[in-house]
C-alpha cells in the first residue's frame, strides 16, 4: 500500500508549519509505510512547512502538482511550462477587475510546470489570507476565473488551489498524472477533492482507471488526517 498526502491543508495548516506533536507521529508512520507527498508548491516551500527530516525521508516528493519529482533529494523529473503571454494578460485583467479590494504583491508566481495566480497576492499575512478566504467563500470569484481561463485557452487547465489561489498548467499536467507511477494499491489524503479543485485529478484518475482497492480521503484539516492515520494503525 502506498500512502499519498497533499501537504497544504492536509498535513499542515494552510501555508503554515506542521504541528510538532503530529510531526513526531507522522515520522513514525513514514518509517513503517511507503509514503509519497504531492504539493502544488515548490520544494523549498514544502520543506519550510514539513521540515527536511520529513521531506527527505518519504519515498517520493512530487512538487508543483506533479511536474517535478524528487527522490532522496535528487531531482528525477521536471516538466517545463511557459504561460502564454495572452493568458498572462488575462490574469492582469482579473487583477484589475476583481471586486476584492486589497492587493499585497506576488500575484503571478511562475513555477516549474505550473503557474500560481492569486488576487490578494502570496505576500499577504495569515490574517489577510483568512480575510480573503472568508470573502472568497461568499463570492466564489476564483471559480469564475478558472472557467474563463479554460474557455479562452482550451489546452490549459485551471483549478482552485488552497485558500487564495488558482493553479494553471497544461491539460493533464495536474496531480492526477502521478497515478500512473503507482504500482498496486494506494490511499490518497487531500483537502481539495471536489471537481474543479486541485486534488480532484487524483480522484478522477482513480475512477477513470477503475483502480480496485484504492481510495481517497477528503479532510478539512491536518487533525482529520491524524485521526484517519490513527484508525489505519
Amino acid at each position: 500500500m502506498t500512502y499519498i498526502f497533499d501537504v497544504d491543508g492536509t498535513l499542515t495548516p494552510s501555508r503554515g508549519l506542521i504541528d510538532p506533536v503530529f510531526k513526531t507521529f507522522f515520522q513514525a508512520f513514514i518509517k513503517k509505510n511507503k509514503v509519497w507527498l504531492i504539493s502544488g508548491s515548490d520544494r523549498d516551500k514544502t520543506i519550510e512547512q514539513v521540515g527536511f527530516d520529513i521531506w527527505g525521508s518519504v519515498d517520493r516528493c512530487y512538487q508543483n502538482s506533479g511536474n517535478q519529482l524528487y527522490i532522496n533529494d535528487k531531482l528525477e523529473y521536471q516538466y517545463e511550462f511557459n504561460l502564454p503571454i495572452q493568458c498572462e494578460g488575462l490574469l492582469e485583467i482579473f487583477l484589475e477587475k476583481s471586486k476584492y479590494p486589497h492587493r499585497y504583491g506576488n500575484h503571478i508566481e511562475k513555477r516549474d510546470g505550473a503557474v500560481n495566480f492569486s488576487i490578494i497576492g502570496r505576500n499577504c499575512t495569515q490574517e489577510q489570507r483568512e480575510h480573503y478566504n472568508t470573502w472568497e467563500k461568499k463570492h466564489q470569484e476564483r471559480k469564475k476565473f478558472t472557467w474563463e481561463i479554460k474557455e479562452r485557452f482550451p489546452w490549459l487547465d485551471a483549478v482552485v488551489g488552497g485558500e487564495i489561489s488558482i493553479d494553471i498548467y497544461e491539460l493533464g499536467k495536474d496531480k492526477g498524472q502521478i497515478v500512473k507511477d503507482i504500482k498496486g494499491k494506494f490511499e490518497f489524503f487531500g483537502d481539495r477533492l471536489k471537481p474543479g479543485e486541485n486534488d480532484w485529478p487524483v480522484e478522477r484518475q482513480l475512477i477513470a482507471q477503475k483502480r480496485k482497492g484504492c481510495k481517497t480521503h477528503v479532510v478539512k484539516t491536518w487533525r482529520d488526517t491524524e485521526r484517519l492515520l490513527h484508525s489505519i494503525i
